[in-house]
C-alpha cells in the first residue's frame, strides 16, 4: 500500500513539479561575524521566498566550505524555524572555522591574505503533500584571513 502511494506521489510531482511554485532561495553575503584565537565564524546570509499563505517549516541547513576543491568544514543547523508565508526572509548561517584549518590551504593563500572558497548550502523545508524538498544554493568569494593586528 505505501509503494502504491508512494508511486502516485511520485508521478503527481513529475506532472506538477513545472505548475506548483517552489520557495526559491539565494546567498546575499559572507561576512566576518566573529573572531577568536581558535577561529572565525562567518556568516553567510540566506534570502528565501516562501510562495504559500502558510508558513513553512526548514527541517535544517546543511552546508559545506571548500576551498581548491578540499573541504574546509561542514556541518548542519537543525530545525532553525520556518519560513513566514508570502514573505521574504534572510535567515543567517554561521560557519565556524579553525585558524589550523585556514593556515593548512596555505598555497591557495596569495600576497593579498586571502582563500579562494566556495560555500554550498542545502536548504531542507517540508511542503505538505509533497514531503521533504532540498533547496541548494552556492556562492563563491574570498576569505580574507585575519592578521596578527586583528587580535590586537
Amino acid at each position: 500500500m505505501l509503494q502504491m502511494f508512494g508511486g502516485a506521489r511520485r508521478f503527481l510531482l513529475e506532472k506538477m513539479g513545472n505548475i506548483i511554485k517552489k520557495p526559491e532561495a539565494k546567498i546575499v553575503g559572507v561576512n566576518i561575524k566573529d573572531l577568536s584565537r581558535d577561529g572565525v565564524t562567518y556568516n553567510a546570509k540566506v534570502s528565501v521566498s516562501n510562495p504559500y499563505i502558510v508558513p513553512i517549516p526548514i527541517g535544517e541547513i546543511s552546508y559545506t566550505l571548500k576551498s581548491a576543491d578540499r573541504m574546509i568544514v561542514s556541518g548542519k543547523i537543525g530545525r532553525p524555524g520556518s519560513l513566514p508565508g508570502y514573505e521574504e526572509t534572510v535567515l543567517e548561517v554561521p560557519v565556524r572555522v579553525a585558524h589550523t584549518i585556514l593556515l593548512s590551504l596555505m598555497e591557495d593563500i596569495g600576497a593579498d591574505w586571502d582563500i579562494d572558497y566556495q560555500l554550498d548550502l542545502g536548504l531542507t523545508i517540508h511542503l505538505p503533500l509533497v514531503g521533504d524538498l532540498t533547496i541548494p544554493v552556492s556562492w563563491k568569494g574570498e576569505i580574507k584571513l585575519p592578521t596578527l593586528s586583528s587580535f590586537l
